[in-house]
């Protein structure tokens, strides 16, 4: 019988809401005159804000007008870049008019249209690039696809219909009488939400996620994370994907914070100044890179004595319950903007030392865990439940346990609570594998809990390279140890057939080296010669650091990002194609 491991108690208070209504229903109330967007102006310095009022005024009158042409109770998509008319249109949709379903911006015309089709939607919100697309789909009468509204058009014509004006004519509705946001009924376990999941259409599975999974999974958001009125938001992963959506856009809106939105990733030093941010949700890349740039500029200023000065001083003041960080490293939060206080990171593997590092400076950086399927976080650490290379401890309601474990101790992770989704949409088959008889949620994750209570994920169980020996060996373990080596920007680790023994595999890696500063960082531009000193570190820093079984043995190299998701996971079953014909 598996141990069953409880959910770590929050250390905030905050509502709990049982639908997204309810949450606008408060929010309109409560933050009222605070700022929910920020935004920039022609002139430079001067910020646009919109307050609570007026954003979810908006909300509650498009959602009139969607109801008034016919769209109550129907599924209606949501397609563009992250922008508030695409947080307008979803909250419009769910709080209430019908079901949303978020596409994915970065797909091909013909995964978008194969979306449409599957997700049966009745009408879609989208911003300019996709307008084509969807007029054709209009015409070929794909799917149920019947109205289409633009984000962007002042006014409508007689094929494609205008979010403004829809909002205008929502607010005269309203005026002379109509309740039709008011009434609109919201069964909280019923799905309010599809997602697709990463990859192909054919490959993607559709998730059914209702009110309750969503507004549960805030609650502990809220408890655990601790994000209030007072804080703003950078706006930087695709709102299609859940964690952004979840995490920080509706837990947002739910406390009354601020977002604003990051104009690019070469932007993000900037808008991090510019917008006075406190808290970003991002991908491990992502943080792992700002804090190699930081580090790198401290040494190139010559102030790393300084600095590391500093951190001795500072730790030694924690221990004690003194924290002079944001004092001590005053120059350095100044580089973003002076307000930044916390990173919390999710999707992907997170290298301790960036975590540890961006903490030591005094902005709390967390790592966090979830699946579209949980809505989306399942565990995440905090101020005091923090173990480095953990996940934290499961979310206040959830239980979980570990499943067939193996002589060390992993196994794969499964979880129960009301985050859990309710299905796979029209896929009886999935959704009889990926529960356990008990109602546990099988996660396809791999790793241990600590006799504490902290989850260590040691790779997916799809991605693990299994020897002749039994022995198991796990991609992502390996790639943190390769990203570190100077020089390196990404990997990917893989197993391929042995050529002198089919049934066994070999270990081997893919490296992206960084071809900008190759003459800085390896002396040279000539790709052999970077190859060699590569293959000469992942010997020296990596193989030693393992047991002989884990060792790579055949290593490759390119300047070509590796081929990932839209949250920046690497695509491995499309990257083995790569490498191995």
């Amino acid at each position: 019988m598996e141990k069953i491991f409880k959910g770590a108690k929050g250390i905030y208070e905050v509502k709990k809401f049982k639908n997204l209504k309810e949450i606008v229903q408060n929010s309109i109330v409560e933050y009222a005159d605070r700022p929910a967007f920020k935004f920039k102006t022609d002139k430079p310095g001067v910020l646009r804000e919109l307050p609570y009022k007026e954003y979810l005024t908006n909300v509650i009158n498009l959602s009139t007008a969607l109801n008034s042409i016919g769209l109550e109770n129907q599924r209606i998509g949501v397609i563009g870049e992250n922008r508030y008319e695409w947080e307008e249109a979803f909250l419009s949709i769910t709080a209430g008019t019908g079901i949303v379903v978020p596409i994915d911006k970065s797909l091909p015309e013909e995964e978008i249209l194969n979306l449409v089709k599957r997700s049966d939607i009745k009408a879609i919100f989208y911003s300019e690039k996709y307008e084509e697309i969807l007029l054709n789909a209009i015409e070929n009468k794909v799917g149920s696809l019947e109205i289409l509204i633009s984000m962007d058009k002042e006014t409508s014509d007689e094929k494609i219909k205008s979010q403004k004006e829809l909002i205008s004519i929502g607010a005269a509705l309203r005026k002379n009488g109509s309740k039709s946001f008011e009434n609109h009924e919201i069964n909280e376990n019923e799905m309010g939400i599809m997602l697709f999941t990463s990859g192909t259409t054919s490959q993607s599975k559709a998730v059914m996620l209702s009110h309750n999974n969503i507004c549960s999974n805030i609650y502990d958001i809220g408890c655990v994370v601790g994000i209030n009125k007072d804080d703003t938001l950078l706006s930087f992963l695709p709102l299609h994907h859940t964690f952004e959506a979840t995490a920080g856009f509706l837990n947002t809106v739910a406390v009354g914070g601020c977002v604003a939105f990051c104009e690019g990733i070469r932007h993000i030093a900037d808008n991090l100044k510019d917008y006075k941010v406190t808290i970003m949700i991002s991908v491990p890349l992502l943080f792992e890179s700002m804090y190699a740039k930081l580090m790198k500029k401290i040494e190139d200023s010559g102030k790393m004595k300084k600095v590391q000065m500093g951190l001795k001083i500072s730790n030694a003041l924690r221990k004690i319950g003194i924290d002079k960080r944001r004092e001590l490293f005053k120059e350095i939060h100044a580089n973003f903007g002076g307000c930044l206080r916390m990173f919390v990171a999710g999707a992907a593997a997170f290298d301790k030392k960036t975590e540890k590092g961006f903490t030591d400076l005094g902005i709390e950086t967390f790592q966090g865990y979830g699946l579209t399927e949980t809505s989306p976080v399942v565990a995440v650490e905090n101020v005091k439940n923090r173990r480095l290379g953990s996940i934290g401890k499961l979310f206040p309601s959830y239980e979980g346990k570990v499943l067939d474990k193996n002589e060390m101790g992993i196994g794969e992770l499964a979880v129960k609570g009301p985050c859990v989704m309710l299905g796979y949409y029209n896929n009886e088959e999935a959704n009889k594998s990926v529960f356990t008889e008990d109602g546990f949620f099988k996660t396809g994750d791999l790793g241990y809990f600590d006799r504490d209570g902290y989850f260590f994920i040691t790779g997916r169980k799809k991605d693990v390279i299994v020897l002749k020996n039994g022995k198991n060996v796990y991609p992502e373990e390996i790639e943190i140890l390769i990203n570190r080596i100077d020089g390196v920007s990404e990997s990917y680790v893989y197993g391929k057939p042995d050529p002198k023994d089919p049934i066994d595999l070999t270990v081997c890696t893919k490296v992206v080296y960084d071809v900008e500063n190759a003459e800085e960082k390896f002396g040279t531009k000539d790709e052999a010669v970077i190859k060699e000193k590569i293959w000469k570190a992942i010997k020296e820093e990596v193989n030693k650091k393992m047991p002989t079984y884990k060792y790579v043995k055949e290593l490759t190299i390119t300047s070509t990002p590796l081929i990932k998701t839209t949250t920046q996971k690497i695509k491995r079953f499309e990257e083995y194609k790569t490498v191995v014909k």
